[in-house]
C-alpha cells in the first residue's frame, strides 16, 4: 500500500510542553491519597540519569584541554575553567602501568569491554600503587590489552564537557563498592548489597551481591533469567530495603524507566522484553537488560509481568501491580503530559547506555542530549536537577585511589592480597562490600547548580539515595546501609535566593556542541539521525556491519532554520519494502533513514541520501511480511537539524 505524508523540518524548532493540571480540594469530598512529602530544598523533581561502565579517567582525564583534532567537534574551555585531579603529564608518558593512556578519537567510539569484576578491579589498584590494569581488568575480548588504559576528550565525550562547563561535575566520586553493574544499581537505591537469596552462586558470595545475577526470573522479573531476591524492609526495626520503600511510605512520586522495560509480548501470561537497536557501530542490541534494574530484585517494588500504568496521571503514583517500574517511554509521557514525577530514574536502553561493548560516548551522549532538551523545555525545569552518575568503571584505568570506607575479609578480595580488602575493624559488618571502588564521573545540571564549577567532596554511588533522603525528608535506610556515611552533593548546589541561576543549555545530540534553541529531534530511539549511523568498527580489531554512508554530523556551533518538506511512500511484501521521497527544500547533504517497525520491533532499516530532490531505499526483512499494519519512519538530517515522521502502511 503506497502513503503519502508530508512534515517540515527546522533545527532549533521544539515541541510546547503540554500544561499541568490543577486540581482543587473539596470539603466533604472522599479524602484522596496524603500529600506528598514537600521537598526541604527548590529542587522539587531530581532525574538521576544512570549510565554505564566509564571510569573518570576514562571521560574526564584530560578535561578542559582537549585535543581539537580536524574533523571533530571542537571543544575550547571558558576562561577560569578549574582544573580537575586528572591525567598529569607524568601519567601520560611515564605511567606506572605496563602502558602509558592513549586518546582514543570519534571513529573508536566502540570499544571493547574491559574486566570489572569485584576481585579484578581491587587487583588492579595493587595496594593503592594503581599499577596493575593492564593485568587485571583489561577485557578478554580485547585483542590489544593497553586499550583499558585509554580515554576520551571533549572531542569525542563533548557533549558531557560542555555540561561541566556550564554546571557542575565532582572529581571525587566513586563506586560505592568495587563490583560490576548490579552492585552499583542496588547501591545507587538502598546503599547494601547484602542480604540477597540465594547466599551464594554465580555473582553471589556470603549473601552479598559482588557480581550480575538477574532478579528472580519466577518471582520478580518475566525477562530476567536468574533467581536473586533481595531481602525486603524489616518492619520491626524500620530498617533496609531500599528507597522506593521509603518513597512510598512518604507519598513521594517517583519511577524508575528503563528502555525496553515494556513487553513485546505476552507467552503463557509471562512477558517478553524483545526489542532491540542498531548501536552506532552498526550492532543489534537488545534493550532490556534485567540486571541493571535494581528494583526488580524487591518484591515491595517489582514489575514482574512488566505491566504498564494505566494512565498518564498515574505515571509515578500508586498504580496497582505496576509498582513504579516503567518502560523509558513512560517518562516521555509523564513529561509531556504535566506529570513529572517527584523522583526519576532513567536507564537507557542498552545501545544509548554507555557500557562498552554493546554502547558507546556518542549513542550515550545522544541520549542524554535528548533527555535535557526535553526536561529544559518542560515548565518544571525551574524546579528540577539532574544527576548523571554511573554504575560502575568497567576497569577502565583511573590513576585516583578511593578511601575504603568499608573494609572486606572474604575469598574474592584481592586489595591488599588474597582474601583482603582494607582492614575489618567491625566483626559484625557484611562480608563483601569492600569500597569505595573505582572513580567515576558525576555531574548536576540544574538552574541551582553551580556554574563552570568543579566539586571536590568526597562522595559515592549512596550520596545520590542521601541527597533523596535529605530532599524528601525519608530518613535513613539503616541496615549497614552506605547512606550513613556517604558525602553530601549540597556542594554542587547554589541555593542562595541572591545569586542568579545556572542558565539553559541546549545540546546537539550529535556533535555534543551548545545550541541556541533545543534541537528539533525524535524523543523515540528508533528515530536516531542518520548523521549518526556512521560506519565505525570497535577499538578491537574485529570488524562489524557497515550501515549504509550518511552524511556527517555538523559540527557547526551556529543553530541554521532549515525548511524541508518531503512526501514520502512505501510498498512492498515478502522479504522486500521499497521507501521513496521527494523534496522541496533539499540540499545535496539532506540524509535519510527508513525504518519498519511492528510491535515496537524494528523489522528492517536503510539509510540513503537525497539527491536531486529524490531519495529510493530498498528495505530488506529477515522474515517474509505478513499481510497487514505495520510503521513507517522517516528521520531526515540536514545541516543539524533532525526530525522525524512515523505513519501506518499496510504491507505483505
Amino acid at each position: 500500500m503506497r502513503i503519502t505524508r508530508i512534515f517540515t523540518l527546522a533545527a532549533g524548532m521544539g515541541v510546547a510542553a503540554a500544561a499541568g493540571a490543577i486540581a482543587i480540594g473539596l470539603a466533604g469530598a472522599n479524602a484522596g491519597p496524603p500529600p506528598p512529602t514537600p521537598s526541604s530544598t527548590p529542587v522539587k523533581h531530581l532525574v538521576v540519569i544512570f549510565d554505564e561502565n566509564i571510569s573518570f579517567d576514562h571521560y574526564f582525564g584530560t578535561y578542559p584541554n582537549a585535543a581539537n583534532v580536524a574533523g571533530e567537534p571542537r571543544f575550547d574551555a571558558a576562561p577560569d575553567t578549574p582544573s580537575v585531579n586528572g591525567l598529569n603529564q607524568t601519567l601520560l608518558t611515564a605511567n606506572p602501568n605496563a602502558a602509558n593512556p592513549e586518546r582514543l578519537d570519534r571513529s573508536q567510539a566502540v570499544t571493547c569491554s574491559q574486566n570489572h569484576g569485584y576481585g579484578a578491579e581491587q587487583a588492579a589498584f595493587d595496594g593503592g600503587l594503581m599499577d596493575k590494569f593492564v593485568e587485571n581488568t583489561a577485557g578478554g575480548s580485547c585483542t590489544d590489552k593497553s586499550i583499558v588504559m585509554d580515554y576520551y576528550d571533549g572531542n569525542t565525550v563533548t557533549g558531557l564537557w560542555n555540561l561541566a562547563q556550564h554546571f557542575s561535575l565532582n572529581d571525587n566520586s566513586y563506586s560505592t563498592q568495587f563490583g560490576p553493574s548490579t552492585v552499583g544499581a542496588v547501591n545507587l537505591i538502598s546503599g547494601n548489597t547484602h542480604g540477597v537469596t540465594p547466599t551464594s552462586g554465580s555473582g553471589i558470595e556470603n549473601g552479598t551481591i559482588i557480581g550480575d545475577p538477574d532478579p528472580a526470573t519466577a518471582t520478580n522479573d518475566d525477562c530476567a533469567n536468574g533467581s536473586a531476591v533481595m531481602a525486603p524492609r524489616n518492619t520491626q526495626t524500620n530498617t533496609g530495603g531500599n528507597v522506593g520503600d521509603l518513597l512510598n511510605a512518604h507519598h513521594v512520586t517517583w519511577g524508575w524507566f528503563q528502555g525496553g522495560f515494556r513487553p513485546t509480548a505476552t507467552v503463557g501470561g509471562k512477558a517478553q522484553c524483545n526489542s532491540s537497536h542498531v548501536n552506532v557501530a552498526g550492532a543489534t542490541i537488545t534493550d532490556y537488560v534485567p540486571h541493571h534494574e535494581p528494583f526488580e530484585y524487591y518484591a515491595s517494588t517489582a514489575n514482574p509481568h512488566h505491566i504498564p500504568p494505566t494512565s498518564p496521571d498515574k505515571i509515578g503514583s500508586d498504580d496497582g501491580d505496576v509498582n513504579h517500574q516503567y518502560d523509558l517511554r513512560d517518562f516521555d509521557t509523564a513529561l509531556e503530559h504535566g506529570n513529572l514525577p517527584q523522583v526519576s530514574f532513567l536507564k537507557a536502553a542498552a545501545f544509548e547506555n554507555g557500557h562498552p561493548g554493546n554502547s558507546d560516548p556518542l549513542d550515550e551522549q545522544r541520549f542524554i542530549a535528548r533527555t535535557l532538551d526535553a526536561l529544559e523545555k518542560s515548565p518544571d525545569w525551574s524546579s528540577t536537577a539532574v544527576v548523571i552518575a554511573y554504575d560502575d568503571s568497567d576497569g577502565w584505568y583511573d590513576h585516583q585511589m578511593s578511601p575504603i570506607l568499608s573494609p572486606s575479609a572474604a575469598t574474592s578480595d584481592a586489595l591488599n592480597g588474597p582474601g583482603k580488602c582494607g582492614n575489618v575493624k567491625d566483626p559484625s559488618a557484611y562480608p563483601d562490600r569492600c569500597g569505595y571502588g573505582p572513580r567515576q564521573p558525576l555531574l548536576v545540571i540544574s538552574p541551582w547548580a553551580r556554574q563552570n564549577f568543579v566539586d571536590n567532596t568526597l562522595t559515592d554511588q549512596s550520596s545520590i539515595l542521601r541527597f533523596i533522603e535529605d530532599n524528601w525528608q525519608l530518613g535513613r535506610i539503616g541496615d549497614q546501609s552506605m547512606d550513613a556515611k556517604a558525602g553530601s552533593l549540597g556542594n554542587m548546589f547554589d541555593f542562595d535566593p541572591n545569586h542568579g541561576r545556572a542558565k539553559k543549555v541546549f545540546l546537539d545530540p550529535d556533535t555534543g556542541l551548545v545550541v541556541k534553541k533545543a534541537p528539533a529531534t525524535d524523543v523515540d530511539p528508533n528515530a536516531a539521525p542518520a548523521a549518526q549511523q556512521q560506519a565505525q568498527a570497535p577499538a578491537t580489531g574485529a570488524p562489524v556491519a557497515q550501515p549504509a554512508p550518511a552524511a556527517a554530523a555538523s559540527t557547526s556551533t551556529a543553530v541554521r532554520t532549515v525548511k524541508l518538506t518531503l512526501a514520502c511512500s512505501a510498498k512492498g511484501a515478502g522479504h522486500k519494502v521499497t521507501a521513496s521521497c521527494r523534496a522541496n527544500g533539499a540540499r545535496a547533504s539532506t540524509a535519510l533513514r527508513f525504518r519498519i517497525v511492528r510491535s515496537g520491533k524494528v523489522l528492517a532499516t536503510a539509510s540513503t541520501r537525497l539527491r536531486k530532490s529524490r531519495a529510493t531505499a530498498v528495505l530488506h526483512t529477515k522474515r517474509a511480511l505478513r499481510k497487514g499494519s505495520y510503521t513507517l519512519r522517516v528521520t531526515a538530517t540536514q545541516r543539524g537539524a533532525v526530525s522525524a515522521m512515523q505513519t501506518r502502511v499496510r504491507l505483505g
